[in-house]
């Protein structure tokens, strides 16, 4: 049992921090901008901004001293509240998925956060320490996730019995980890990952994107059309000038971009052991997340169009609770997101060997492709219509709008037989695969205790050829819908009895 006790008193600056960051656009446009103005609703802003600020720092002050928390051998149990108090209480059991992250806030001060994601919504959707010490979020994470161990009593002040936390922070500087005993090394990424991480992600394309971010923010307060103007016709004046400082601009950016993406992929390490699967990203703000392999829910495998080229793809995991640390942290379910194909199939397979995964699926038969290519496309029709109303006038030609519908009508056509081409399905005893998609393709894998309801269904062109439409759901936050249409009459029929028959195997938990 752990005891009621606050929250590390540095939340307080961490808020604090966090409130100042949020109003330096008040503060700039107040007291820079505005520098030296005597009108009254500059006066009246500088005031109401100050009372603001003493007000918001003496709620963080009382926030802290009305904030507990607790842990007995089944449940957390949270208060908080100035004027109005709240009581919580969240079983162990709802716990799906635990992550970590440890911004450059907590790495000066040598502390982490730690998040208990759970399948449920609302206020109890997750149990948040936003500063702590390591030791302690690993000794909460150890309470969690064996309870009875550890109901004979447990001390958040001596770390002595735990394991040394700067053993596992020391080990990630080096590429070949000691992890603890039982743990297995599946990745880290090398250089070559990285620059074909930084490549296929654009991210050399940063400093571009920030120059024109940062143009038009400025142009908001000051009109710089006429100085923008005078420095383009300056540059296309001397096309040595222009051509130096273009091949500067993408040298640099390269740079930050490589840099940027080492940043965030450069410490990347995927493990696991035999109950758990743990992902580590991140140099200066590190995040990591760990799940345990049997609230796997589904594995989803992506392939966007470069990744396609590159033969490249990501790995999804998807459970019952989220992922998240925050609006600004990264998303941290996914296997490292560049993985080589075959690679990544060979990584399914070791980290969940209770998944088979197979390469060999089956295609939609011909009559899918018919029905597939005649199907109505509303955009079609509305682009059309719209052309046929106004009909604009392209490149001089009185009749371009047809030259355009009939352009959008061919990729239409060929995007619907791409997704044709890529749609494949797999059935077996205990397992679903089902891929799709046109440019960008998804792989689908769940096994058949996972999926929590399937539907079948026909509309009347379906009914004529024999074929229907089928769809799984799977517990994640949002629930997850994963469907195939145009499938053989047969298969759904199938699949169908393949999810009544799951009754046998089912493991019923609670969530």
């Amino acid at each position: 049992m752990i005891e009621e006790k606050r929250h590390h008193p540095l939340i307080m600056l961490m808020n604090l921090y966090q409130l100042v960051k949020g109003s330096i656009f008040i503060v700039f446009f107040l007291f820079v901008i505005k520098f030296g103005s005597d009108a009254a609703y500059v006066k009246y802003g500088r005031l109401v901004f100050f009372l603001f600020m003493a007000v918001s720092a003496v709620s963080i002050v009382l926030k802290w001293l009305t904030s507990t928390y607790k842990l007995d051998g089944s449940s957390f149990h949270l208060k908080e509240g100035i004027f109005t108090k709240s009581n919580q209480t969240i079983p162990f059991s709802k716990v799906q998925n635990v992550n970590y992250r440890t911004s450059l806030f907590h790495r000066i001060f040598g502390l982490t956060s730690i998040r208990f994601e759970t399948g449920m919504t609302g206020a109890d959707s997750a149990i948040e320490f936003k500063v702590i010490r390591k030791e302690e979020a690993e000794k909460l994470e150890e309470h969690v996730s064996h309870p009875q161990e550890e109901e004979e009593g447990i001390s958040l002040v001596d770390p002595a019995d735990a394991p040394p936390a700067g053993q596992e922070a020391g080990n990630e500087q080096t590429a070949q980890p000691v992890l603890p005993a039982g743990r297995i090394v599946h990745f880290t990424p090398g250089k070559k990952d990285i620059l074909k991480a930084s490549f296929t992600s654009f991210s050399f394309l940063v400093l571009f994107s920030a120059i024109v971010s940062i143009y038009f923010k400025i142009d908001e307060v000051f009109d710089l059309d006429e100085q923008a103007q005078g420095l383009f016709a300056a540059l296309m004046g001397s096309s040595l000038l222009l051509a130096g400082i273009l091949i500067l601009l993408l040298l640099v950016s390269t740079g930050i971009g490589v840099a940027r993406t080492y940043l965030k992929y450069g410490k990347y390490e995927i493990s696991s052991d035999q109950e758990r699967i743990y992902i580590v990203q991140g140099v200066l703000d590190e995040s990591r997340f760990s799940i345990l392999k049997e609230r796997v829910q589904a594995i989803e495998v992506k392939q966007p169009p470069i990744k396609r080229l590159l033969g490249l793809a990501e790995v999804k995991l998807t459970s019952a609770g989220g992922v998240s640390l925050g609006e600004d942290s990264p998303e941290i379910s996914t296997l490292y997101p560049f993985l080589p194909v075959k690679r990544a199939y060979e990584m399914i397979s070791e980290i969940l060997p209770q998944y088979e995964v197979t390469r060999e699926m089956k295609r939609l038969p011909g009559k899918s492709f018919w029905i597939r290519l005649l199907k109505p496309s509303w955009v079609l029709i509305l682009a059309t219509a719209g052309l046929a109303w106004f009909k604009p006038e392209i490149l001089d030609t009185e009749r371009a709008w047809l030259f355009v519908s009939a352009g959008l009508l061919i990729i239409i056509a060929l995007l619907r037989i791409l997704d044709y081409w890529n749609t494949r399905y797999t059935l077996n005893s205990q397992f679903i695969q089902m891929k799709s998609g046109s440019l960008s393709t998804s792989l689908f894998i769940s096994k058949r205790e996972k999926v929590i309801e399937v539907s079948v269904t026909s509309n009347l062109f379906q009914k004529w050829l024999g074929l229907a439409s089928i769809e799984t759901v799977n517990r994640a936050k949002p629930v997850l819908h994963s469907s195939l249409d145009d499938v053989p009459k047969e298969m759904a029929a199938d699949f169908y009895e393949w999810y009544v028959g799951r009754g046998t195997e089912i493991k019923y938990q609670e969530y």
